[in-house]
């Protein structure tokens, strides 16, 4: 199994990447979250500028946010800087698009982004619709080797649901997974899907989380918690208050998070503007617990997030390993990016 880092995208998020290739980590995956952090396309061109192995990929890019041929370009010059070393990830759009207030792509669209990308990054013409008009679109001059359009770049997806996870089985991609809980199960549907897409190579399949490796000692170990794995706990909240509210218009699920859920609610009515509660609601995504989420807790941190002593956290990945999770990737969070020192010792212990 190959162990991975993630960064919310900073102009300095190289010099950590380039920290996971000294200690052997295979990718440094960038977020695509334009109203929160700095462009991913930037951050990366400085990680391949500055690495020399280690893979980089979008971890994902939102088709709704570039058209075609500009991500098309970004990856094809990323690959002139990085030859044979960048992963392209996509997905249907969760933070990215959250921000503005707006839910996921659909798939069909989705899947057609993905392929014209893909034949543009190969140096071929591909029919793109635009502005209302059919166009036929390609790169003009790849021969002057201004860009890189022979080495291969893998196409890598997020797929929750049973709809997107067959999509990827049939264009044949890895697979992004996120969380902490319910991996097993989330892997065997992707590998039913696998498989009855016709699949013949192994799935590729990559597990993202955020968490803290733990002291022991109690007071250091709350602070890692709650900067470390909070940020991820944090989304879940986020998540339902855009799913009950404008974009879901979902009920109140029930368990043992409903009162929780309840609560932070409550105190989302609260945000303004009005129209736009996505604004506040999203403040610091995967970044940091805001000063009013009183309801995160380091109790629940730990049950959500990959949290625990070193020990508990190689037995805990050895499941994961045994689940036939290929890759693992932790989220390193802002002002926290030194913790890839612990998690290198997880890891090289797994």
């Amino acid at each position: 199994m190959e162990y991975s880092v993630a960064f919310t995208t900073e102009v300095d998020s190289w010099k950590w990447a380039k920290r996971a290739e000294e200690l052997g980590f295979s990718t440094a995956w960038f977020y695509d979250t334009q109203l929160l952090n700095p462009d991913v396309f930037i951050g990366m061109a400085l990680a391949a500028h500055e690495t020399s192995r280690i893979r980089l990929g979008t971890g994902v890019l939102v088709p709704s946010n570039r058209i075609e041929p500009v991500t098309a370009n970004a990856f094809v010059s990323l690959n002139q800087l990085a030859p044979g070393r960048i992963d392209f990830g996509v997905g249907t759009g969760f933070t990215a698009r959250r921000t503005m207030g707006l839910g996921a792509i659909p798939l069909k669209r989705t899947r057609t982004y993905i392929e014209r990308v893909q034949k543009l990054m190969k140096g071929e013409t591909v029919e793109w619709d635009f502005e209302g008009t059919q166009k036929k679109v390609r790169f003009l001059n790849p021969e002057l080797g201004l860009i890189n359009v022979e080495d291969d770049i893998p196409l890598w997806i997020s797929a929750f649901g049973p709809k997107g996870q067959a999509m990827t089985a049939e264009l044949g991609a890895g697979w992004l997974n996120f969380g902490s809980t319910g991996t097993g199960e989330a892997l065997q549907s992707m590998q039913s899907a696998w498989q009855t897409a016709g699949q013949s190579s192994d799935l590729k399949s990559n597990l993202f989380f955020l968490g803290a490796v733990l002291s022991g000692n109690e007071e250091e170990d709350n602070a890692r918690l709650m900067a470390q794995g909070g940020p991820g706990t944090a989304v879940i909240f986020h998540n339902f208050a855009d799913e009950m509210g404008a974009m879901g218009g979902q009920a109140m699920p029930e368990g043992p998070l409903s009162h929780l859920i309840s609560a932070y609610l409550e105190q989302h009515d609260k945000y303004q503007p009005e129209d736009a509660k996505y604004l506040q609601n999203h403040k610091g995504h995967l970044m940091f617990v805001r000063p009013e989420e009183t309801h995160i807790t380091p109790e629940l941190v730990r049950a959500t997030s990959m949290s625990g002593s070193k020990e508990a956290l190689v037995e805990r990945l050895r499941e994961v390993q045994q689940q036939g999770y290929n890759q693992v990737t932790v989220q390193l969070v802002h002002g926290h990016e030194s913790a890839i020192e612990d998690w290198h010792d997880v890891f090289s212990a797994v």
